[in-house]
């Protein structure tokens, strides 16, 4: 006869009620779920209450308002629908703004990217005065945009410091009226532009050359290959996210272009030099007209216009950044995604 064998319970934590040995975390996996939450909402719940407060909320009342013929002041009766919308789009000076837009756009990739590389690679390298020349490069960027806007309206006037240098020099044959010649204005404007932020691009530059190993380029050496054949075939592939992100800020940055463009030319002569631009379309026509109705109309406009784009190049320029620096599930899913 064979006597039966009790069988005993593993030990059990008296504070926790848990087994000795095991996670208390793992044997509650709802809590540990829920402890996961309240730590996401502690950290991000600020940012994003100042985010819907000072974001989302704005846009969703320019967007109401721009569905009335409101001049400011109590609450929006006339409404007129997609009157604001439509009138916007078939704007003949709004067409002309959202055109300089994109040339501003374009002339600041092509006119400070190349600049601020080159001078990124020059400062990159040792040299006496390093840190003086990188400061003084940086310094118009963190200038106010108020004192850019004044300080060069009046150095280029007709009877401006810029003439005047130039007819002392022997130069008065390139004398010209700066601000207000319609084909001369919008290179003035682009020449302020890449004076004031090709430093940040610079900046942004230097800190991505830091990153690049610079065995790369003494392996490179050793194999025969020039300095510039160095910067095309190593530096620049591996400056690639940088120059993206860079390349992202300018995008945004120009389509949303208001304060130097307002305090040099004003709301009337950049209509005329050809240097408006949809933020100035919308001060002028909306506040200044008296109709904020259709100037929000306009500022949502121009929100749905810089979130395309902003979409736009995410989905066909920085997703292979963004899904390179993603980790966890979500990362494997894009990797098994890519190799079926």
């Amino acid at each position: 006869m064979t006597t039966p064998v009790m069988l005993s319970a593993p030990p059990s934590d008296v504070t926790t009620g848990t087994p000795v040995g095991e996670d208390p975390q793992r044997s509650s996996p709802t809590r540990r779920r829920w402890g996961v939450r309240l730590e996401i909402v502690l950290l991000a719940g600020p940012a994003l209450l100042v985010f819907v407060g000072f974001v989302i909320f704005p846009v969703l009342m320019a967007a109401y308002y721009g569905f009335f013929s409101w001049q400011g002041y109590g609450p929006p009766t006339e409404f007129v629908g997609l009157k604001n919308y439509i009138t916007i789009l078939q704007d003949p000076l709004f067409h002309e703004a959202l055109t300089h837009n994109g040339v501003i756009l374009v002339l600041s990739l092509v006119l400070q990217g190349p600049a601020a590389i080159l001078l990124a690679l020059l400062l990159n390298r040792r040299m006496r005065g390093q840190s003086l020349i990188r400061v003084l490069i940086f310094i118009p960027y963190v200038i106010s945009e108020v004192v850019v806007g004044t300080g060069w309206s009046l150095m280029l006037q007709t009877a401006g410091a810029f003439n005047d240098l130039l007819e002392s020099t022997g130069l008065g044959f390139l004398r010209n009226d700066w601000l207000s010649n319609p084909d001369v204005a919008i290179w003035t404007l682009m020449a302020i532009i890449t004076w004031k932020y090709v430093g940040f691009a610079v900046i942004l530059f230097l800190a991505g050359l830091q990153g690049i190993p610079e065995e790369l380029h003494e392996a490179a050496a050793i194999d025969g290959a020039s300095y510039w054949q160095i910067q095309w075939r190593i530096t620049l592939p591996l400056l690639g996210p940088t120059l993206r992100i860079w390349a992202f800020l300018s995008i945004i940055g120009s389509l949303q272009l208001f304060d130097l463009v307002y305090i040099i030319w004003g709301q009337y002569i950049a209509s005329t030099a050809g240097t408006s631009t949809m933020a100035t379309y919308m001060v002028s026509e909306g506040r200044n007209a008296g109709n904020f109705g259709y100037g929000n109309a306009v500022a949502v406009v121009l929100f749905v216009i810089s979130l395309v784009v902003a979409l736009i190049y995410q989905r066909a320029v920085l997703r292979r950044d963004t899904d390179g620096a993603l980790t966890g599930p979500l990362s494997r899913r894009n990797v098994s995604r890519r190799t079926r």
